[in-house]
């Protein structure tokens, strides 16, 4: 089959969402000649990857929106039989070094939570990968008071970086978003800005949206 084409509209956009809503992923994968793992410890990314193919996201490993021409960033989230959501979600690589100048208004964060797509998968653990069903993709824009949350946690943090205290980050700051290492595996470094602003070598890290604000979300959504 071929690869299908960026959407041209928001409208267009959200009519493919609406045709997959209430298929597998296993469904989709065959419909589109999509290679499908057999499990997903070596293969994490792939519902998403799959997800962007068939709805004909364009940005590649861009730092912008997955559908550059509307501006919408494409998240899948991963929810349990209770609709809460399973897992944080990943938004962006975390500058660790040039940071003068970098500013909430800028960054990629910014860009990428400006609009999104939320595409909800039924992914609880007993469910293989290919059973996982799709559910019913939305459109979000973060209000003013999640819009100051979210820059209120990236000043914060990116503010510890550019201190040289990357060390001191954990996964229990933030309010909405915390930092984490993004690596394969600790062999796997990076420059970051050190005691003193010398340059250390540190793992790389990643803009993580907590469950908790997923889930405030997705209530906003589909509230009784």
């Amino acid at each position: 089959m071929i690869k299908p084409s960026p959407p041209q509209t928001i409208a267009e956009l959200m009519q493919r969402v609406e045709a997959i809503s209430g298929l597998t992923l296993g469904d989709l994968a065959t419909q589109y000649q999509f290679k499908s793992p057999e499990h997903l410890l070596r293969e994490k990314g792939w519902p998403g990857q799959l997800l962007e193919y068939v709805l004909g996201a364009s940005a590649g490993s861009k730092p912008v929106p997955d559908f550059e021409l509307l501006g919408i960033e494409l998240k899948s989230l991963p929810i349990d039989y209770a609709g809460k959501p399973l897992e944080t979600t990943y938004v962006s690589v975390v500058p660790l070094t040039n940071l003068t100048g970098i500013r909430w208004a800028n960054s990629t964060v910014k860009k990428k939570l400006n609009h999104v797509l939320w595409l909800p998968v039924l992914a609880e653990r007993d469910i293989l990968p290919v059973d996982r069903t799709i559910g019913s993709g939305f459109l979000w824009q973060p209000s003013s008071a999640q819009q100051a949350a979210l820059q209120r946690d990236w000043e914060e943090q990116i503010e510890l970086i550019a201190l040289g205290r990357v060390d001191e980050i954990s996964g229990h700051l933030g309010q909405v978003m915390q930092i984490r290492p993004k690596a394969a595996n600790s062999r796997v470094t990076t420059d970051a800005i050190g005691p003193a602003g010398k340059i250390i070598k540190t793992l790389p890290r990643g803009f993580y949206l907590k469950t908790n604000f997923t889930q405030s979300i997705l209530m906003q959504e589909f509230k009784a």
